[in-house]
């Protein structure tokens, strides 16, 4: 059976707004790889809109989309995180922060109107992104003699991995990313040829 690993992102940053009785919600859609980055869009975001009521976000990360978390910063629990999470799955996304500034109007909306802003932002930013599809793999790195470099380069070229760092002395370096589906059969390869995963 084949090994699904292919996902579907956004390829850039994306706007949204959502107006209503005074309020704005200016939704964003960010393409992310990790909480670390997370953590520092949400940070430069307060920076940025420091007048702002509300910094609300929900992100979705990995293949399987099992790394996530939804944040309300201080609106009625389950009103605004939630909402932008409910948005990100509906379209089917992983490796996606979306985050909602709210400017309060002055009117309260109520928790329904709340959840609907939420979502209605969210939406816009997600129909302004353009969808990509991701391949989910890791980076593995190589090292080994010189007199194994034909072995080793016919398996990168089989299995058509995108290499960096390389580095050919008599000991040579070689950083693959290896797609999920493949995994097991480069590491076959590779474990023939010698151990050489660093």
């Amino acid at each position: 059976m084949a090994v699904k690993d292919t996902y579907k992102s956004i390829a850039e940053p994306a706007e949204g707004l959502f107006k209503d009785n005074g309020s704005r919600f200016i939704a964003k859609a960010w393409p992310v790889e990790s909480e670390d980055e997370i953590r520092q869009i949400v940070a430069s975001l307060k920076k940025e809109y420091h007048d702002a009521r509300h910094h609300c976000y929900a992100y979705r990360l990995g293949l399987d989309g099992a790394l996530w978390r939804a944040g309300d910063d201080g609106e009625p629990s389950g009103s605004a995180g939630r909402p932008i999470l409910g948005q990100i799955d509906s379209a089917g996304l992983s490796d996606v922060l979306v985050t909602v500034v709210r400017y309060f109007g002055g009117i309260k909306l109520g928790i329904p109107g709340l959840i609907r802003a939420y979502r209605t932002s969210t939406a816009d930013a997600l129909a302004h992104a353009q969808v990509i599809e991701k391949v989910a793999g890791r980076w593995y790195t190589l090292h080994f003699p010189y007199d194994s470099l034909p072995a080793v380069m016919k398996t990168v070229k089989d299995l058509a991995l995108p290499q960096r760092g390389q580095e050919f002395l008599t000991e040579c370096t070689l950083e693959v990313r290896v797609r999920g589906s493949v995994e097991n059969d480069f590491l076959e390869r590779i474990e023939k040829i010698g151990n050489f995963i660093g």
